[in-house]
């Protein structure tokens, strides 16, 4: 996704109908926390494609997959939780070979969360 991803564009109308749903089906999502849609100064829902997209994650999951709205947003919100944790990653590694590179970092010495011992391997 791009910048131009999470501004606001679509009424209400328009991305029922690019979904195929009901306006009050767009409308119990937001009740149920699982989008929320920016609204204009007239309070006017205004959808972006980054929601109209987790929308159709939503509709694909409820109606392909069989999983009900609490599964759905259960679903959502660990991959949310997996995207920060993958950036928390990357930035971490990032900083282990900027350290590296400036020589503070053994290069053959992994970071300490992947120094563990398997759980089942005892200590000598």
């Amino acid at each position: 996704m791009n910048m131009n991803d999470s501004e606001p564009c679509y009424v209400i109308s328009v991305v029922a109908r690019m979904l195929g749903v009901h306006a009050q089906t767009l409308r119990y999502y937001e009740k149920a926390g699982l989008v929320e849609p920016s609204r204009s100064k007239g309070r006017v829902r205004l959808y972006s494609n980054r929601d109209i997209e987790r929308l159709r994650q939503v509709r694909t999951m409820m109606n392909d997959l069989g999983i009900n709205l609490a599964g759905v947003e259960v679903i959502l919100r660990l991959n949310e939780r997996i995207e920060v944790l993958e950036q928390q990653m990357e930035e971490t590694e990032r900083e282990i070979d900027r350290l590296r590179e400036a020589g503070l970092w053994p290069k053959r010495m992994l970071p300490p969360s992947r120094r563990r011992q398997h759980p089942n391997k005892r200590q000598q």
